[in-house]
Parts: structure tokens; sequence; C-alpha cells
């Protein structure tokens, strides 16, 4: 009886096995399967077949561990001292260079962190919860739409250079177009096709809708917020007026600035998720599976394909190393791999060399306290501006905690650009101006920063690829397939760049196009589709 093992113990000494755990879990009904769609590749033993790696990035990292699961041996090569590539979460000790700055050192207080890459995974990108649950990373929610935070239009509107909470705009402005609409749908000025009956009910909808009394009027609402909270007693609270429509038009409210996206868009519907205690706990838990065939500080300088395989030039601290493999996955960001040396066709070369990447900024600003959950509460979600800050993001973990980090700015393309030439302490004093605009708290609470401008990182050069619908079918096809034995991965080859599932579906992807090829097997991914 001394060799028996229990399931407790089973789970704690198979932890250890890295790769090959989560398959004997599975296989001993230990652990239910993620509500994924199927991956079922017949494992081998390899055939003694080495893949080259490059990038050790979501994409990369997966790319390697799917394949150690098939018996194949792997090399990744990651330029950077660390694991992830653009998941990213900075904490006290983190650093960075930029092309155009020195190298910084982050001084956050210890539990505090913020995502300088992604920050919010969609409940329906099933595969990024599967590997959350296959790695056992514990997710929280992600609090995306928050009607306490604000709008801040600078500008010279009634409106302008005032906080305004976004349950107020979000509500006039339903109320006002409901107006609009359920008028002339009662003066049949709307070509509806309806019947009186069903017309009537489409008015009902609108009024309810948009909060309309009896004459199909908008007036003010607790939806919008009180000037006075309700309270014990005789204290019924006190409403606040509507804001005028012509305000709110000519305050630049309803400019794109403004458009809310995020009850709207489909990636950014609520439920949204986080990893507890930062998004890079995802890449780490990776790194831990495929540790032993992680080269960090390993710059790639030359990718070959050779008649019978692939050849790869790579710099570290030690000089120059040439490394040989039977296939190689290459996740770089391609404006990264447009530097490098290739003999790559010329198809592949334009595609490399034309796809632009979103010029993008963050900045963690540390606090002393958290004045905006004590002071304004505001628990979690996103402020909007229409200045260079363009948003200001809350923390969506520890609230009532003493101390804090909120995203001070994430900004897009131009303003992105223009604040990356900044050196850091300018990006901070930029922050802060124009932060206390909103909360005049940030000059007495204010302790330290980081900021991250993504196309300024030497191995990124940029946040995300962008592509228009031509190019999705022209340069885009090029890097769908293998080009020989080179095979291309990551967000930038799927429909899902600037998010984490692109890098776990094009691993996925391409594991599958290279197993069959190596195995003779002949499986088309996904093998399931999602409901």
């Amino acid at each position: 009886m001394k060799n028996v093992i229990s399931r407790r113990g089973f789970l704690a000494k198979s932890a250890t096995l890295g790769a090959g755990a989560y398959p004997a879990m599975l296989a001993l009904n230990l652990l239910p399967a993620a509500p994924v769609h199927a991956f079922d590749l017949r494992p081998g033993s390899g055939q003694g077949k080495h893949v080259v790696i490059l990038g050790g990035g979501l994409a990369g990292l997966t790319s390697a561990y799917e394949l150690r699961k098939l018996g194949y041996r792997c090399t990744i090569l990651e330029a950077r001292e660390r694991s992830g590539g653009r998941c990213w979460s900075v904490r006290g000790g983190a650093t960075t260079a930029e092309t155009t700055n020195l190298r910084q050192t982050a001084g956050f207080d210890k539990g505090l962190y913020f995502n300088a890459g992604p920050s919010r995974i969609p409940h329906h990108h099933l595969l990024t919860m599967h590997y959350c649950k296959e790695l056992g990373v514990p997710l929280e929610v992600y609090n995306n739409v928050n009607e306490g935070s604000y709008y801040f239009a600078e500008g010279k509107g009634p409106l302008s250079n005032k906080k305004v909470r976004a349950r107020e705009i979000h509500n006039d402005m339903r109320g006002y177009m409901n107006e609009l609409l359920a008028k002339a749908v009662s003066q049949q000025q709307v070509d509806t096709a309806l019947t009186a009956e069903d017309g009537a009910k489409v008015l009902e909808y609108l009024r309810a809708e948009g909060g309309l009394d009896i004459d199909k009027l908008y007036k003010a609402s607790a939806r919008r917020g009180y000037v006075e909270a309700p309270g014990a007693g005789n204290q019924a609270g006190k409403l606040t007026n509507p804001h005028r429509l012509a305000d709110i038009v000519s305050s630049g409210l309803l400019d794109p600035d403004f458009y809310n996206v995020a009850e709207y868009t489909y990636e950014l519907q609520m439920t949204m998720f986080q990893a507890v205690g930062g998004m890079d706990r995802i890449a780490q838990a990776l790194e831990r599976r495929v540790a032993d065939c992680l080269k960090l500080g390993a710059q790639v300088t030359t990718i070959q394909n050779q008649p019978d395989g692939v050849k790869v030039i790579y710099t570290d601290q030690q000089g120059t190393h040439e490394l040989g493999g039977d296939l190689c996955i290459c996740t770089l960001p391609l404006p990264v791999l447009s530097n490098l040396s290739h003999n790559f066709s010329s198809d592949v070369s334009r595609a490399i060399d034309y796809v632009p990447y979103i010029q993008v900024g963050k900045i963690g600003l540390q606090f002393k306290r958290r004045f905006w959950e004590e002071d304004e509460q505001i628990y979690g979600g996103i402020t909007h501006t229409n200045n260079e800050l363009t948003q200001i993001f809350y923390p969506s973990y520890d609230y009532l905690s003493p101390k804090g980090i909120l995203i001070g700015y994430y900004n897009f393309n131009e303003k992105a650009q223009r604040v990356g030439e900044l050196t850091y302490a300018q990006r901070e004093q930029l922050a802060l101006q124009k932060g206390q605009l909103i909360h005049p708290q940030y000059p007495k609470e204010f302790e330290q920063s980081f900021s991250v401008s993504w196309h300024k990182q030497p191995y990124s050069l940029g946040g995300w690829a962008l592509y228009s619908p031509e190019e999705r079918q022209t340069i885009y096809q090029a890097l769908l397939k293998p080009e020989h034995n080179v095979y291309f991965a990551g967000e930038h080859t799927t429909y899902l760049t600037a998010w984490m599932a692109g890098a776990f579906e094009s691993a996925r992807s391409t594991v599958a196009a290279v197993h069959n090829r190596l195995s003779a097997q002949r499986v088309v991914y996904p093998t399931v589709k999602n409901n």
C-alpha cells in the first residue's frame, strides 16, 4: 500500500511533468476538458523533427506547448529578457528601453501593476478561456462598462471643459433619439410597413427605451442620476435636469471620441475577464510548460529557407549563433520581421513590409489612495476624453485597497505618435496636467509613473496589425500559407488582431498545419466549429 498515490498527490506530482500533465489528467478523468472546439491531433514521437519558433509571445509559447504534446522538439528564440511579448503586466522592477528613450525601471509598490498590453478577455473568446482553464490561470470580472465614469471634452461648448458622468450623456441621448423616433412613427413619417397594432408596440418600446412620458417627451429620470441622493425618512432625492441636445452636440460630446463603443462592439460587450494578478500570468503559465526550450535574450538577425529545412542566425550575450531546424514558425511582429535578413519570396516580402501596425501608448500612474473610488464612486470602467489622454482606465481589481494604479492615458494613432515622441518625464507631466482637469486630486495623491509606447518598443514596433478589406484579400493571404519551410503565426495572421485570442488561434492553426505536414494527417483547423 505504500505505493498508493492520492488524487491530490497525483495532481501535485503531475504538475511537474510540464506538457504531459494536462493530457495525463484528462486521460484519467481527473480534470474536465475546457469548453472549446476540439483539437484532436494524433500524438506521435515527433519523428525526431525539430521546429524553431521565433518569438516568445503568446503565439510562440502556445505553438511550442502544443507541438511538444505531439512529441516534437522545439526551440523558442525570444529577443527580450522576458517571455510574453505584448502580453506584459508592469510591476515594480519592470524595465524597458524604447527606440528613442533610455531604459526606465518601474518603482510601483508590491502587489500593484497595470497591463501595458492586453487587459481584457471577451467572454466569447473560447480559446483564451480554454487556455486559462487548462493552465490553471484564475480569472476575475473586468469592469469594462461603467456609467459612473466621465466624458470630458475640451472645447468651447456649454458642457466643454467639464467632467460629465457617462450615464448623463447616454440617457439624455437615448431619450432624445427615442423621442424623435417616436414622434416620427406616431405621425407615420417612417415607412415601417407595420400594422397599427404593431406600430403601437413599437411606440411603447420607444417610450420604455428612452424613458419618455405619456406624451412621448423625454424628461429627467433617476436613470441619469441625482443632485441629492435619496435616503432615509423624507429624503426622496433630487433629480438632475437633462442636458440640452444642442449643448451636447456643440460641446463635441457626440464626436467619435465619445462613441459608445464599449456597449455595442462585439468584443467589448460584458461579461469581460482578466487574469488575477495581471495578464502576464497567462504567459508565465505557458513559459513554465516550455521553459527548457526557451532562449531569452536571443535576437534573430537572419532567417533562411534551406532545401531540407531552415537556418536561423541569432545573437545573444555570448555572441552569434546558427540554429538549424526542420521547420520554422515565425511569430515576430511584421515591422520587426521587416528589418531581418531573409530569402522569402516577393509576395511574402511585400506583405511583411507593407502591413502597418497601430501606434499606441499607455501610462500607469500610482496614487497614494484610490480617490476615484473614495471620492467619486468609480469602480473600474473607462473615462473618455477628446484630448491626448483619449481614455483613462480605472483598475478592476483590489477594490477599496489603500493604493492603486490607473491607466492615465490609452491613446492611438496620431495622439499616440505625438505622445510617444516625448520623454518619460514629459509623458508623465502631460498625463498629470490633462488628468487633473478631470481629477483635481492628481497633484496631491500622485506618486510615480511608467509609460509604454508600443511603436517605440524595439521588438514590437507597434500595437497590432491593421488591414483594409482589400488587403485581407491580397497581401494578407501571402501570410496564411507556408513560405517553403517557414510558417507564420501571430495575431496578424487572424481576424482577431489586437486580441490574445488571435495569438492562440494562429498558434493552433499553425500547429495543425505543421503536424499535418510532418505526420501526413489531414486535419482542417478548427476541427469543430464554435456555437
